[in-house]
C-alpha cells in the first residue's frame, strides 16, 4: 500500500474526528484491502464502462454493517471520475424527494442509497423506470385534475447498499446489473487495515499489537478502527504512544472486549441463554426482554457474529447454545449438545 495515498500526519491530526473518519476510508481500489472477488468484479466493470465511454451499470452491495459498502460507492465515483450523491432509504419518504435527487444528477453521476431496503414502497416503484429507461413519471394534482408528467433524466448509476437483501422486492433487485455480497474480513486483512490507520493516526503500532486488535474486531473494519482509536488513547496516556500486544490486551480489557472478541452485550446474551434458559431452545423475544435490548438489534447486530463463530445455533424451536458457548463461559456442555454442532 503506497504511503503517497495517505495524507500528511500533521494535517490528519489537526482535523476534527468526523473529518478524520473520512481520511481512514481508502479512496481508491488500490488502497482497499480485502473483499478480493468483489473488488475484482467492480474494477472490471469500471474498466469496461470507461473503455466504452459509457455509464457504469447499477450496483447493489449487500452485507453486514461496517464492511465497506459506503467506501466502495465512493471508490466507484473516484474510478469513474464522477460525482457521488449520497442519501439513505428512510430519508426518501415521498416521490418528490426522489425526483429532486434524480433531476440534479449529471450524466454518469452515482446516486448512493444506503439502507435501500428501508425505502417506502411507493417511492421504490418510481425507481423502476428511472433505472431502466432513465425517465420519471410524476403524478400532478389529484382526482379529475390528476395528470402524469414525464421527466427525462440523465443516464446515471444507482449504487444501493443493504444489510438485509432479503427485504428487497424482486422487481428492484433484478434491476441491478451486479449484486455483490461483502463478507467478514480475515484477521490478516484487518491487520493491514489497522497498520494503514495507525500511520494516519500517527501512533506506533507494532505487528503483534495490530494482530491482537484484529483478532478481536469481529471481522469488521469499522470495529477494528474504533478499537484502534481507543487503544491509541490508552497508549498515549499509559504506554508512551506505542501499541504492543500487551498494551492492546490491557486497553481492550478496559472495554470488556475479551480474547474472543466478545463484548459485554455478547456475553450477557450468552449468559442469559445458558443460565436463564438452560441453553435453549428459547425464542428471540425472550432473550431480548431478558437482556434489555430490542429483538431487532440482537438479530441484526449481535447474532450474526455469535452464529458465525459457533456460539449460538438457530433452530425451528428457537436459539440454542452450542458446545463452544458452554466451554467459553467455563461450563460443561450437556450430552445433548453433541448433536447440535
Amino acid at each position: 500500500m503506497a504511503d503517497s495515498s495517505i495524507p500528511p500526519v500533521s494535517k490528519a491530526l489537526n482535523r476534527p474526528d468526523r473529518e478524520l473518519d473520512l481520511t481512514l476510508r481508502p479512496g481508491r481500489f488500490a488502497d482497499f484491502t480485502g473483499q478480493g472477488k468483489v473488488r475484482e468484479r467492480l474494477e472490471l466493470m469500471v474498466e469496461a464502462a470507461r473503455g466504452r465511454k459509457d455509464v457504469l451499470d447499477h450496483v447493489l452491495l449487500c452485507g453486514p454493517p461496517g464492511l465497506g459498502k459506503t467506501t466502495l460507492a465512493y471508490i466507484l465515483g473516484d474510478a469513474m471520475e464522477v460525482n457521488v450523491k449520497a442519501t439513505s432509504g428512510p430519508v426518501i419518504d415521498k416521490p418528490g424527494d426522489l425526483a429532486g435527487l434524480l433531476t440534479n444528477l449529471e450524466r454518469g453521476d452515482i446516486l448512493f442509497i444506503d439502507e435501500i431496503h428501508r425505502m417506502q414502497k411507493t417511492v421504490e416503484e418510481y425507481l423502476y423506470s428511472a433505472m431502466e429507461d432513465f425517465v420519471l413519471d410524476i403524478m400532478i394534482d389529484q382526482g379529475p385534475n390528476a395528470r402524469s408528467v414525464r421527466l427525462n433524466l440523465q443516464k446515471f448509476t444507482l449504487v444501493g447498499a443493504t444489510t438485509r437483501s432479503g427485504l428487497l422486492t424482486a422487481p428492484l433487485r433484478t434491476r441491478f446489473g451486479m449484486t455483490a455480497r461483502l463478507d467478514y474480513y480475515a484477521a490478516a486483512d484487518l491487520t493491514s487495515i489497522l497498520q494503514r490507520s495507525a500511520r494516519i493516526l500517527n501512533v506506533d503500532l507494532e505487528d503483534d499489537g495490530a494482530a491482537e486488535i484484529a483478532r478481536r474486531a469481529r471481522g469488521t473494519p469499522r470495529i477494528a478502527n474504533n478499537l484502534l482509536r481507543w487503544v491509541r488513547d490508552y497508549a498515549q496516556v499509559r504506554a508512551g504512544n506505542r501499541i504492543t500486544r500487551d498494551v492492546a490486551d490491557a486497553a481492550l480489557a478496559m472495554l470488556n472486549v475479551d480474547a474472543n472478541g466478545l463484548d459485554e452485550m455478547d456475553k450477557r446474551i450468552l449468559e442469559t441463554l445458558l443460565h436463564k434458559f438452560a441453553g435453549g431452545p428459547v425464542g428471540l423475544n425472550n432473550i431480548a426482554v431478558s437482556v434489555g435490548e430490542e429483538a431487532g438489534t440482537i438479530e441484526e447486530v449481535y447474532e450474526p457474529y455469535l452464529i458465525q463463530e459457533g456460539y449460538i445455533q438457530r433452530t425451528p424451536q428457537g436459539r440454542v447454545a452450542t458446545e463452544r458457548c458452554y466451554r467459553t463461559l467455563g461450563l460443561v456442555p450437556p450430552a445433548r449438545q453433541g448433536s447440535l454442532i
